[in-house]
């Protein structure tokens, strides 16, 4: 009996044991798997000169802070840094570019950047503080071009439609350069600078072409324009994250946030923004 006894009892404390145990390895499982579950709530993202930090700050930041998140923000003046600190992972995102400009700095810096979301976008405009119509146009006239091969594209597709220059059939927006002109009667004199200089060449030459979003900071109103471009997808901006977070929740979060009625309720109400492109998803 006394050994049916003890038997007994060390089969009650090892099940004992061993439920204790299965409690503990599911309180363990269990806060495993709430830490695996938990979502990044810090973003970090940046943006050049121009319009995309207000309509992010004013129009999508309150959509995303409801949602729990906690936003810093950087500012660039240049577009290879912040794609390269976006692969580094020093930022989660940035708003200041077009897709066919990042393909460019992918190719560049060897990096996988993509856009993830189209934003309201201010077209590339023909400005003047010389003349007041085309029409004023004369042989050897001064223009201000962007440098860079894709938005100097944008540029001489601007002239093309004003009727002043003719170009290539197929260009390569990656390699545009002044020898895709084909005739030029008017002679015009071509200056290529910074994007970023277009405005400031405005008081030296007798056109300029310049981007929106450097029109818009340095308080050119798009309605100025003697000309603005017939702005296609391809050159609408974009929000960009390395590809490797493209269906991470911020990401998904984020493009929720540019989608929702507070996003295009801004948009549409204000009149900063008239003349922009706005992206499809506007209802």
């Amino acid at each position: 009996m006394k050994k049916k006894w003890i038997h007994s009892t060390l089969l009650v404390v090892a099940v004992a044991l061993f439920t204790a145990g299965c409690g503990n390895d599911k309180e363990a499982s269990g806060a495993g798997s709430n830490s695996s579950a938990q979502e990044k709530k810090t973003l970090k993202i940046s943006f050049n000169p121009g319009p995309y930090s207000d309509q992010f700050k004013n129009g999508v930041a309150p959509y995303l802070e409801k949602k729990g998140y906690t936003i810093t923000y950087k500012e660039f003046t240049d577009g290879i840094q912040p794609n390269v600190a976006v692969a580094n992972g020093e930022i989660d995102a940035n708003v200041f570019q077009h897709s066919l400009y990042l393909q460019s700095i992918n190719e560049r810096e060897k990096i996988d950047l993509v856009g993830v979301v189209q934003v309201p976008t201010p077209p590339m405009g023909l400005y003047s503080k010389k003349h007041t119509s085309l029409d004023e146009v004369k042989d050897g006239d001064q223009v201000n071009l962007p440098n860079e091969p894709v938005n100097m594209l944008r540029a001489l597709n601007v002239l093309k439609d004003v009727g002043w220059i003719t170009l290539k059939d197929n260009i390569d927006p990656l390699q545009t350069s002044l020898a895709d002109i084909t005739s030029n009667p008017h002679n015009l004199k071509f200056i290529a600078t910074e994007p970023a200089q277009g405005p400031r060449a405005l008081e030296d030459v007798d056109y300029a072409a310049i981007q929106g979003n450097f029109a818009v900071s340095n308080n050119i109103k798009l309605t100025t324009a003697l000309q603005l471009e017939k702005m296609t997808d391809p050159f609408t901006n974009i929000v960009a994250v390395d590809s490797k977070n493209k269906d991470a929740q911020f990401v998904k979060d984020i493009i929720e946030g540019y989608h929702s009625d507070e996003f295009q309720k801004y948009i549409k109400s204000n009149p900063d923004y008239e003349g922009y492109k706005l992206p499809a998803y506007f209802k």
